[in-house]
């Protein structure tokens, strides 16, 4: 059986790889924090939500590859590397990432995004 904290990254990378940020309100605590060591700022889930959505216009073919996770009893630890091509050139782009989520009452309710800044700025428009 998968650890509940595991279906929800499986859950989140769905959703980005959908660009469909319907499944967050469920999958994250309402007052959740989201926090991106690229530029130090948190977002809240709608703010997020807003940004999964919009990347499905920056990447094709978006995926997750290479994914590594450990759960423990409070949340759970995801390196991955989140692959595509960039609309705008046909680029090939390779992110890799660190995740670390807080699971609150069976919610994520803080994520925080390590990811390498130069591979970054590939990704955005």
């Amino acid at each position: 059986m998968t650890h509940p904290h595991i279906v929800l990254l499986d859950r989140i990378m769905a959703a980005a790889e959908a660009s469909d940020a319907s499944d967050l309100p469920d999958i994250y605590t309402p007052d959740a924090v989201i926090w991106h060591n690229h530029d130090d700022r948190e977002q809240t889930v709608e703010q997020n939500a807003r940004m999964l959505t919009r990347i499905g216009a920056w990447v094709d073919d978006l995926r997750y590859t290479d994914r590594r996770v450990t759960a423990y009893d409070t949340g759970a630890v995801q390196q991955h590397v989140l692959r595509g091509t960039r609309s705008s050139t046909g680029e090939q782009i390779a992110l890799h990432a660190c995740v670390v989520i807080t699971v609150t009452d069976g919610r994520i309710s803080r994520l925080d995004e390590y990811i390498d800044s130069a591979e970054g700025a590939k990704v955005a428009p």
